[in-house]
C-alpha cells in the first residue's frame, strides 16, 4: 500500500519589518512521506520570508522538476526560483537560468551544501545566496508543529522569531552566497 501525504492547515501571521510585509493568511501544506518534518518547516519558512504576490508552492519533493516554492508573474513566467534543502548544482543551473533570480533555504550542513556546489557550473552562482538558520531553530519549529497550526513570524533586522505551539524560538538568518563558498 502506497503512503499518502500528510495534510497541515498551518495560520500564519507574518510580519516582515525589513520589507514591509504584513500579511495574514492560511496554508495547506501537504508533507511527502519522502520528506522529513524539517524539510517541510524550512519550505514554510522560505514562502514565508520570499512572500510576494504570485507566490506558490509546488508539489516539492514529488514535482521532481520544480523547486519547493516558486514565484509567477501576471503572465506565468517565474520570477524567482526557490530551493529548500540541500538541491543539486545542476538543477539550482537550470532554476537559475529560468527565473529571475534564485536562492536556497537549507536546515543542513551548509558546508555540506557549498562542498556540493564545488567546481559546479552554475548560472548567476554569484547571485544565489544561500539561507541558513541557528542550530535548533528549525527543529524547535517543528516540534510545536500539528495538523492544524498558528505560527506567528516576526523579521526585524534580518533576524526571525516564531510563535509556534506555546514556545518563542528566534534565529538570525545566515545568509551566504554560493561564490563566497
Amino acid at each position: 500500500m502506497a503512503l499518502t501525504a500528510t495534510i497541515y492547515n498551518i495560520s500564519v501571521q507574518l510580519s516582515d519589518s525589513d520589507r514591509g510585509v504584513y500579511e495574514t493568511f492560511d496554508l495547506r501544506m501537504a508533507q511527502q512521506p519522502s520528506e522529513t518534518l524539517e524539510f517541510m518547516v524550512t519550505r514554510l519558512i522560505a514562502y514565508c520570508l520570499e512572500y510576494t504576490e504570485g507566490i506558490a508552492f509546488t508539489e516539492g519533493v514529488a514535482s521532481g522538476d520544480e523547486p519547493a516554492v516558486l514565484v509567477r508573474d501576471l503572465t506565468g513566467r517565474v520570477t524567482a526560483w526557490i530551493e529548500v534543502g540541500m538541491p543539486g548544482a545542476e538543477r539550482l543551473h537550470r532554476g537559475s537560468k529560468l527565473a529571475g533570480r534564485a536562492a536556497v533555504y537549507t536546515h543542513r550542513d551548509l558546508r555540506q551544501l557549498l562542498a556540493g556546489f564545488e567546481g559546479a557550473r552554475i548560472h548567476r552562482a554569484d547571485e544565489i545566496p544561500l539561507y541558513s538558520f541557528d542550530p535548533g531553530f528549525i527543529d524547535g519549529i517543528a516540534e510545536g508543529i500539528e495538523r492544524r497550526t498558528e505560527l506567528a513570524l516576526t523579521i526585524s533586522g534580518r533576524h526571525l522569531f516564531a510563535d509556534v505551539g506555546g514556545k518563542t524560538l528566534d534565529s538570525a538568518i545566515h545568509e551566504r552566497m554560493i561564490s563566497s563558498g
